[in-house]
């Protein structure tokens, strides 16, 4: 009996062995080096079994620190374009104007990625994995990014994915079905649209019942119209606004540009909206089917010379939340506060909805009671527990929004 005992506790502790050795994975420093008056460290690493890749491959990252060093600090990602590599992609930071979305904040960790190395990763997944299943490139990603947060002590609730182009397409396709990673994130003149209508089973896909997504991050898009890669963001619109996704679009006649300043001389707005101050750890709200919303220039006015915006002018803070009832300031941005030469509205008219609740639980189907101004009522919540109020006014004095389970 105590030889079979024995037997027993070794297999289950070779059994735990195997287990271990086969989710081991762990990135090795290649070089340290400074750049830009900022400590830079260089690591590559091979694959976890469970991304499913079908042979070996080598990957490399670049972290880039903060320029003073500091605790708990938030981290900026960087997807590059089909230009660049990973090297090449930081390197565009010495230079203002040069792919200005790759410039990290000084105060920020940085995490810059590579999709170049490896046949199948190029495109981040998105040619080679056409389906809605998270793909091998897509694990990569959320793994490195996970291992940096956990190495350096990152504040998991202020991590920021952001690309140029072919990376403008990897964080919209990565990014807004990782709302459980990354607080916001900004895609600059994305080049398709398939890899994120892939992965959220965006028309012609249809989401199946029984899978519920993560709430996404607050996206950032801004696109040329007059760029060919931009085809189809009418539909990826729609399916944000349907599915009541938070997006905040920008647009006009700048190609497929990646110097702000040049941009802005088109539409000074794509760097209005203060996305490095969202935190994953605080609800939102959602504002679709806006009054205040320009109408698209895709599919056909492609040759406008008008530049745009939807839910530009959206603001929101003081978010109080209990398991019995939450609380938001919303309302719409001042001349005062932006400076634009846009027409800033005076007041807006949107459904707005409530995402990434934290305390406050609603059951799918459940009756809530809410108050807005002198407005008031009560609401259902969809199959997945999500709360939109419709047709709520806005104006330039703040409001408070709140929302508890009915009793």
């Amino acid at each position: 009996m105590k030889y079979l005992t024995n037997v027993l506790v070794l297999t289950l502790t070779a059994v735990a062995s195997n287990c271990v050795l086969a989710t081991e994975w762990a990135p090795e420093k290649q070089k340290e080096s400074v750049f830009t008056e900022r400590k830079l460290e260089t690591f590559q690493h091979g694959v976890k079994e469970e991304w499913g890749y079908e042979a070996p491959q080598r990957d490399t990252f670049l972290v880039l620190h903060p320029k003073l060093a500091r605790a708990n600090a938030p981290l900026y990602v960087v997807l590059h374009s089909a230009g660049h590599d990973v090297h090449s992609c930081l390197a565009c930071t010495t230079q203002v104007g040069n792919h200005d979305i790759y410039h990290a904040p000084p105060d920020f960790f940085a995490l810059y990625l590579d999709c170049r190395a490896n046949k199948g990763d190029w495109w981040w997944g998105s040619d080679k994995y056409k389906g809605p299943e998270v793909s091998p490139v897509d694990k990569r990603v959320i793994d490195s990014v996970k291992w940096v947060i956990q190495e350096y002590g990152i504040d998991e609730n202020r991590v920021y994915l952001c690309g140029n182009s072919m990376g403008g397409s990897g964080t919209l396709g990565i990014g807004v079905r990782h709302g459980d990673v990354f607080a916001a994130i900004k895609a600059n003149v994305p080049a398709k649209v398939e890899h994120v209508s892939n992965r959220m089973y965006f028309p012609p896909h249809a989401l199946p019942a029984n899978v519920i997504l993560p709430d996404p991050p607050i996206v950032i898009d801004y696109s040329g119209q007059n760029d060919g890669w931009s085809k189809g963001h009418d539909v990826f619109f729609k399916a944000m606004n349907d599915r009541k996704y938070p997006l905040i679009m920008y647009w006009g006649p700048f190609g497929h540009a990646n110097n702000h300043a040049n941009i802005l001389k088109v539409n000074d707005l794509i760097n209005s909206f203060d996305w490095l101050s969202i935190k994953k750890n605080e609800a939102y709200p959602v504002f679709t089917n806006a009054s205040t919303n320009d109408a698209l220039p895709w599919p056909d006015q492609l040759d406008s010379k008008k530049s745009g915006q939807v839910n530009a002018f959206f603001r929101w803070r003081d978010v109080v939340e209990t398991s019995g009832k939450i609380e938001m300031s919303l309302f719409v941005v001042s001349p005062q506060e932006l400076k634009t030469t846009f027409e800033i509205p005076m007041e807006a008219v949107a459904d707005v909805s409530l995402r990434r609740l934290q305390m406050l639980k609603v059951a799918p189907g459940a009756t809530v009671q809410w108050s807005f101004g002198a407005a008031s009522g009560d609401t259902q919540t969809d199959r997945t527990g999500v709360v939109t109020i419709p047709q709520l006014k806005l104006t330039a004095t703040p409001a408070t929004l709140t929302v508890q389970v009915k009793k």
